[in-house]
């Protein structure tokens, strides 16, 4: 019966602090462009279509923007870019150069992982 009661505090507990995206989740990224300051240091799953590449080599620069239903977003990564107009789910970090009486200024996506998308057989 204790385990149970914790089982469920813990659940309450993790629905009840408002934190933006919860661990697997895929986040909208209206929900990023809408309040910027609520994600800023959070990692957060998205899942869209990579579109509008750009690789600048002299300053190791890349980013594409990736497009779900509700928006889009500019993402920058490290990794090779990805196939444009095929559907990919990341793992990033949101970022905000600076916050001025709330209001997020400078606002970066820097993914941190890819998932692989799963083959049809």
């Amino acid at each position: 019966m204790k385990k149970w009661l914790a089982h469920m505090l813990l659940m309450l507990a993790t629905l009840t602090t408002g934190y933006p995206a919860l661990a697997g989740e895929i986040t909208p990224i209206k929900e990023i462009n809408a309040a910027p300051v609520n994600f800023d240091g959070q990692e957060v799953k998205l899942k869209g279509i990579p579109k509008n590449p750009t690789r600048l080599p002299l300053v190791n620069l890349k980013s594409y923007v990736l497009e779900d239903s509700s928006g889009e977003i500019t993402v920058l990564t490290e990794f090779d870019l990805p196939k444009m107009n095929e559907e990919i789910t990341i793992r990033a970090k949101v970022k905000s150069l600076a916050i001025v009486k709330g209001d997020a200024l400078g606002l970066t996506v820097t993914e941190l992982e890819r998932y692989e998308q799963q083959q049809k057989i």
